[in-house]
Formats: structure tokens, sequence, C-alpha cells
């Protein structure tokens, strides 16, 4: 987590002042709840609400921590300090660390969700817009990075989009699934304090009562959470992807925009590079290479160990942080996106109406000749447009084998654009619902 690559609102989520007001609440929102049930005086609890508008000593706290090498203790201490050591001497009442650093984990996920569900909201927005902008221009589709039929740029930015709103809905399930409290004392049995505590404490944070924790939540919800965090990277590294190769100086079919003033090589005066995809696709490996290790902590010794701690300590903040970053790089990029449609049409046009072989091939079929004949003389013509630059339609014209088949005007035919563009609706009808 670098400021290169953060924005602020996703930062202050993982800062140490956030941290302990969490911290705060979930002992503040125990503390009521016990008094509740009668097992602290509410003289106590209300003591301890009073220093709700302090602001938290974080260098304090590493001074205490420095010497008690516990954080939560620290914390708990400072917090004393603050409420009066006689008032606070019921605050933690038979919880245990992982209550507080669990919970707050919890907290910390699910704002982080939140911020991240409105980047996809912006790369959602952007590529629909583009989508219907670009609904009907022609662009030549590749297979294998060679050319195959012609399809349009309306079509590349919804299948994004369409990727994009399931990830979104893997992010919503992902929140769900991660939004779990505890508040169940040393090894997870209550047998220090009430299952009601833990009841209060998550619905004042938002949060569920997990159904069954140790010492600690089961770190298969964040393997699950990190893992969705993981798929959403790889879609904007797909994105990415399709803009660098639809820049190259090759194919030029659409670029990054290029600011007044920017400069895109220090040796050569006339590059125009597409640095802000390749610098997504470089974040989506960072977003991913969390992953691995929320898998590997699924698995703890017992009831708890903290093997996983410092491994989420390092991917809480920079996965999320990371990812939210690459979100609105790609919403900006998708938006300023320039697209050339004249470009488009040459490149599909360069091999002269190679492209439509197979509609050739169908219709030679269905004029009654076998398939493998049908592709041998379609591929025949084919091989002298690659081979010797000839048009297609003019070389099939002048096939005897295929005139045989099917007539002038039925060759001439084939090579109609809108065929294959006579279905673009009903696809977008399925993936925006409006048409």
């Amino acid at each position: 987590m670098i400021p290169r690559y953060s924005r602020p609102e996703m930062v202050a989520i993982w800062s140490p002042e956030t941290r302990f007001r969490i911290w705060f609440e979930i002992e503040a929102h125990a503390c009521d709840a016990m008094a509740e049930l009668g097992v602290i005086p509410r003289a106590n609890a209300e003591a301890v609400w009073r220093a709700k508008d302090a602001s938290f000593d974080v260098a304090r706290i590493d001074e205490i921590e420095a010497v008690t090498k516990h954080d939560v203790i620290a914390f708990l201490t400072h917090l004393g300090e603050i409420v009066g050591a006689d008032e606070a001497r019921f605050v933690h009442q038979g919880m245990t660390s992982s209550d507080v650093l669990d919970t707050c984990l919890a907290v910390q996920l699910a704002r982080a969700a939140d911020l991240l569900m409105k980047g996809l909201d912006r790369v959602c927005e952007a590529l629909r817009a583009r989508a219907q902008e670009h609904k009907l221009t022609p662009r030549i589709g590749r297979s294998h990075g060679i050319h195959a039929e012609p399809t349009t740029m309306g079509l590349t930015f919804a299948r994004f989009y369409a990727e994009m709103d399931r990830n979104r809905d893997r992010l919503a399930r992902a929140r769900e699934e991660i939004a779990t409290g505890a508040i169940s004392g040393a090894v997870g049995t209550f047998a220090n304090i009430d299952p009601a505590v833990e009841e209060h404490v998550c619905r004042m944070l938002g949060l569920k009562p997990e159904p069954i924790s140790t010492q600690v939540i089961p770190r298969d919800r964040h393997a699950m959470f990190f893992a969705t965090l993981g798929v959403i990277a790889s879609g904007i590294e797909n994105v990415a992807t399709e803009i660098r190769h639809m820049q190259r100086t090759e194919v030029l079919e659409a670029e990054e925009y290029f600011s007044p003033g920017q400069k895109g090589s220090s040796a050569m005066p006339h590059k125009r590079n597409p640095v802000l995809t390749e610098n997504l696709t470089g974040l989506a490996r960072l977003v991913r290479s969390a992953v691995t290790p929320a898998l590997e902590n699924v698995a703890l010794w017992h009831e708890r160990d903290i093997s996983h701690s410092s491994v989420e300590r390092a991917i809480g903040p920079d996965a999320t942080v990371t990812l939210d970053f690459a979100l609105h790089r790609l919403a900006g990029v998708v938006e300023r996106l320039v697209v050339y449609p004249e470009r488009m049409q040459a490149n599909m046009d360069r091999f002269r109406g190679l492209v439509m072989s197979q509609r050739v091939l169908l219709a030679l079929t269905q004029a009654g000749v076998s398939r493998e004949d049908a592709y041998r003389l379609v591929q025949r013509n084919a091989m002298k447009v690659w081979e010797q630059g000839a048009d297609f339609k003019t070389e099939l014209l002048a096939d005897p084998e295929v005139t045989a088949a099917l007539p002038p005007e039925e060759i001439e035919e084939k090579f109609d654009l809108g065929y294959h563009l006579k279905h673009v609706d009903t696809i977008f009808a399925r993936v925006f619902g409006d048409g």
C-alpha cells in the first residue's frame, strides 16, 4: 500500500485511528450489553461512553505496546488512562483479544467492500455508456490474435460490462459472508460472557453473530472474500489487456486519452504508450497475490493460532486499497478512451473480404456440396488472399467450381456486413435488459 496507488477514502478505513475507534465501539457496546444483563454497573458502562469523543493517542498506544508486546492490552491500558482506572475496570469483561480483532476486521472489510462496490458501479456505468455509444460500430473479432469474423465495439464493451456486473454480485455475496462478528471469549464457548453481548455488539456494528467461532472467526470466510477480490482483479486485467492490444501501433483501434503535456517516453518523443492499462495489469497481480495466503490461513491449530494475523495485517489494507485504486483508474480509462471507428473498418478490410469465409462455406454446403469439398474450395481461394494479397470475393467469382454451386448474386450477398450484426439488439437486451 503506497500513496501512488491509494485513494484516501480507502486508506482511512485501515488507519490506526479508525482501528482504535472501532475497538472502542466494540468494547463500549459490550459494556452496554453487560450492564443491561446486570453483569457490570450501568455507571461504569456510561463512563466508558464518555470517551467516545476522545482522540486516541496512537503514539501513546505504541509506547505502551513496546512494553506489553500486546496491541489490545496497550489499547485497553490507554482507554483506562482516558476513562479512569476504576471506571474502566469492567472493560473487556469475559472477552479475549480475538473478539476485538476479528470483529474489527469484519467491520473494516465490510466498509472496504462498500467502497469497492462504488468503484465497480462506476466501472459498470462507464462500460454501459460506451457500449451504447458503439453498439453498431463494426470491428473485426479475433481468435488467437487472428482476424475471425465481424463483431462490434459495443459488444466488446458489453461483454466487459457483463463480467463486471457478475463481479459486483460476487462482491455483494463476499461482503455478506465476511460481515460476522464474534464476542465469544476464550476458545469460543461463551463461558465468561453471555451470547447476548455478542448479539448486541454485532447488531450495533451492522454485523451478524458468527454461528460458531473458536477463539477466532473461521478463516474460510476471509479466504472467500480475498478470492473474490482476486477474480475482480482478473476482470480488470481482462479489460486492460484488450485496450492494450487495441492501442498497438499495428492495430490502433482505440487508445488511452493522451493529455496535453503528457510525455510517452524519455527517449522517443513520438511515443503514446498504454501506461494506465499496463499499470492496471500490474496492480491486478498485486491483488491476486493476496489470494493464496488467504487460502492458507484457513487451516489453524486447534481453537486458534496467530499464523493468520501477520498475513491479514498486510493483505487486508494492501488488497482492498490497491483494488479500489485500480477500479477507479479503469473507470477513468474507459470513460476517456479514444475510439477510432475508421481504423476498425480499415483493419477489417485489410484482407479484402477474407473474414466472410464461413458464410461462403455454409452456402456451399446448403447448395449440395459436401463439407469437405466446400472447405477445400473456400480455403483454396482464401489462401490466395493470405499469400498473394488477392481479393477474396473476386477469386470466388472466378472459381468455376464455386460458381457451379453458387450464382454470382449469392456470392455477392455473402459479403453483407449487416448479416453479422443482426442479433446485436438481442445480445444487448440480454446484457442490459433494455435493448
